[in-house]
């Protein structure tokens, strides 16, 4: 593999880097530095993917025929890598990476031109209506249903873990329209309005205690919400094919710009804090931990680089999304533990710098979100289909067991 970049992909890198140092202002980094997961309220959330829209740059995976910028793997991976190293912001995934791709694939002529460009200038916010109280990583057994009635499904049911269901337009739902012996039969893909009677968000307050406006998961309730017809994506009866297909984009992307970008913030921990009379990071158990990371971060790097050069040649994820979900999540969880050892008793406190709060702060100014960091990370083992599910997909699809 050609480690070297080309002069137009220095060139690009540059023009990333100019756009960050434009785009990414000081309102947006202050907001940032509030946050536990990559993503902001929903005014400057908003602000930030608009700006990338009329750039072209909201969904840099998709294809040109749908408004792509018509990347490399080698743009993408140095996009990726710029903006994790400026900390900016995520897009919020639900509607450029998740229900987007499925649309592509699965939806009507109709409805890829009523719903993709409006995606795809940050118009309207998704969210995703996958889990339930019953149905987690056992998503088969969902129960939420939709009742045919001519023209219309009637929803009834619940989905939870719905993440910033309370900014979201619309909501794209994996639905129970039949009973049938094989528990992934009988399931169609339903896109709801938000706004429809009968839909009501409920907050579900986390640990991690968010500041005002980063509240981040919900439970979402549907009481006889009609849904027109001509919002089923794909067969009815046929929404498990839609979901698979979904989770592939979900489970995969790039990982190692952020991991990278975190692991900095660790060492720069380690060298303020003291620890029996020198730096935490001169600690040779500590050091061990961090080169151990390290060295993982670059091997996940290195298969990263791989796959994308797959995707180039119009290759699907496939299940590889497994085995880069898996590793990805751990060492993200990996990282946040680090930075809690690093800091020490400062983290213990755990005193988010919500705005407006006349509290004083204890500890150097990094120390009050490494706890809530560590807390809300604890779940990217387990959304998007929990790690032990990855390994039993990985074991069959790509081993063979």
């Amino acid at each position: 593999m050609d480690l070297a970049f080309t002069p137009q992909d220095l060139a690009f890198r540059d023009e990333v880097r100019a756009f960050i140092d434009e785009a990414f202002d000081d309102d947006l980094r202050e907001q940032m530095a509030l946050t536990r997961n990559g993503y902001l309220p929903k005014e400057p959330q908003l602000r930030w993917q608009k700006r990338l829209a009329e750039r072209g740059w909201l969904a840099p995976n998709w294809p040109e025929e749908h408004g792509g910028p018509g990347w490399t793997a080698t743009q993408k991976y140095i996009y990726d890598t710029e903006m994790a190293a400026a900390g900016a912001p995520g897009v919020i995934p639900f509607g450029p990476r998740m229900v987007a791709p499925v649309i592509m694939k699965f939806g009507t002529p109709e409805q890829k031109a009523k719903y993709l460009p409006d995606i795809l200038a940050s118009n309207v916010w998704w969210c995703q209506g996958y889990s339930e109280p019953g149905a987690g990583s056992d998503l088969a057994s969902l129960q939420m249903k939709a009742e045919d009635k001519g023209d219309h499904y009637l929803c009834n049911g619940s989905k939870i873990w719905t993440s910033a269901a309370q900014h979201a337009d619309m909501i794209f739902c994996l639905v129970r329209t039949a009973k049938m012996e094989k528990r992934q039969d009988g399931i169609s893909f339903l896109l709801i309005d938000m706004n429809s009677p009968g839909v009501t968000v409920e907050p579900i307050i986390t640990i991690d205690d968010p500041p005002e406006g980063l509240q981040e998961v919900n439970q979402v309730f549907f009481e006889d919400v009609k849904v027109p017809k001509e919002n089923l994506i794909g067969e009815e009866n046929q929404g498990w094919t839609c979901a698979k297909y979904l989770l592939e984009f979900e489970r995969g992307g790039a990982y190692s710009g952020r991991l990278k970008n975190g692991l900095k913030k660790v060492r720069n921990i380690a060298k303020a804090e003291r620890v029996d009379g020198g730096a935490v990071i001169d600690d040779p158990a500590f050091a061990a931990k961090l080169a151990e990371t390290e060295i993982r971060i670059t091997a996940m790097e290195f298969t990263e680089l791989r796959i994308l050069s797959q995707l180039a040649s119009g290759q699907n994820m496939g299940p590889e999304s497994s085995l880069l979900k898996c590793r990805g999540s751990e060492l993200q969880q990996e990282i946040t533990e680090l930075a809690v050892e690093a800091t020490g008793m400062y983290a213990l406190p755990f005193l988010p710098n919500h705005p407006g709060s006349n509290e004083e702060p204890i500890g150097p100014d990094y120390a009050g979100g490494v706890l809530p960091r560590h807390f809300n990370q604890r779940k990217v083992s387990i959304f998007a289909g929990s790690n032990e599910i990855q390994h039993n997909i990985m074991a069959k699809l790509i081993l063979g067991l």
